[in-house]
């Protein structure tokens, strides 16, 4: 049997993929450079990447689902996702 899967979950998916492939192909390059500041550098510019990529899935993922939630289920997903780019925020 064929399940078809949501466009939605087909895009937040693909976007991990994205995302994970990125780490991965970070993690070759401080290993290739083998410097410690080198290494800081390319960690710190996964660093932009992350919040993005959360933004962009949550994103997707609350569009998947307009039809299902309230407007006041918006606004509490909306602002989880502030608490959680505010956490995170470097000083």
């Amino acid at each position: 049997m064929i399940t078809l899967l949501e466009k939605a979950v087909i895009g937040m998916a693909l976007l991990r993929l994205l995302s994970g492939g990125i780490e991965i192909f970070a993690a070759l390059l401080m290993i290739r450079f083998n410097e410690v500041e080198k290494a800081l550098i390319i960690n710190s510019s996964l660093a932009l990447i992350g919040p993005m990529i959360l933004i962009i899935t949550t994103t997707i993922g609350v569009i998947g689902l307009a039809d299902k939630i309230s407007f006041s289920k918006f606004v509490w997903i909306f602002l989880g996702v502030a608490c959680i780019l505010y956490g995170v925020k470097s000083n």
